[in-house]
């Protein structure tokens, strides 16, 4: 947890912890994985309130907090993923800018599964309440543990989290559950990032039901150009942007 990683976009320079492997690859990636999510934080309005949803280990969260002085909340579930999220907005100097909400979101208050892929630092690819993962299919777990999900609305009611106007989504499975229990907050956001497979099609035609019921419309669709030649589901997963 000692080895650390410093990055700098867009004359921003932050400082990433590199435990292992996959948070190595996260530091040295993180101007070309998803260059797109950048552009779009790059877009907010000084001092925004930004969810991060499925937060990882903060890379976006951090870069939020930096370059446009939001103050994030980094919703991120995972037991593994927690130390090394903390210790990056530490790391950082972002604590008064970033809040761990160390609970999943859903569609629906209650107690479920938390379903892992990988226990490493970093790792992705985890489900909540749900037998499948990112592409529909069940998901191959090799952890779980019991915890509270709730929807975006009950986090504001009962957390009193204040409203977001920039919502990042992207937990590889039930983005469109946590949509369906957030239309009333989406009806606030002035603009939404959300990863969708679209050879999930239940998950794509529901996650775009919901947001244009919140009177949102999809203005870009996109993803890495290396992506294009993937032989996996990174082929057909794609960062849609939404607002207003």
């Amino acid at each position: 947890m000692h080895q650390v990683a410093e990055v700098e976009h867009n004359g921003f320079k932050l400082t990433f912890s590199t435990a292992n492997a996959l948070n190595k690859f996260r530091a040295d990636t993180f101007s070309t994985k998803e260059p797109e999510t950048l552009q779009w934080i790059d877009s907010m309005a000084r001092g925004s309130v930004m969810w991060d949803v499925g937060a990882n280990v903060g890379l976006y969260s951090c870069y939020a907090a930096r370059a446009r002085g939001c103050r994030v909340f980094a919703f991120e579930p995972s037991v593994f993923n927690l130390e090394a999220l903390a210790r990056n907005i530490f790391l950082n100097r972002l604590t008064e800018q970033i809040t761990v909400v160390p609970l999943p979101l859903t569609d629906v208050l209650g107690v479920s599964s938390l379903s892992l892929t990988s226990t490493e630092w970093g790792a992705a690819m985890s489900t909540f309440g749900q037998p499948f993962g990112h592409d529909g299919e069940p998901i191959r777990k090799v952890f779980e543990f019991s915890t509270i999900g709730l929807s975006m609305v009950e986090a504001i009611d009962l957390l009193k989290i204040p409203f977001p106007e920039y919502i990042k989504i992207d937990v590889d499975g039930i983005e469109h559950l946590i949509l369906k229990g957030g239309v009333a907050v989406l009806q606030r956001a002035k603009s939404v990032l959300v990863e969708i497979n679209d050879k999930f099609a239940f998950h794509a035609d529901s996650a775009s039901q919901y947001l244009r019921e919140a009177g949102l419309s999809l203005k870009e669709k996109k993803h890495a150009e290396h992506f294009d030649s993937d032989p996996g589901a990174a082929r057909y997963t794609f960062n849609q942007i939404w607002g207003r």
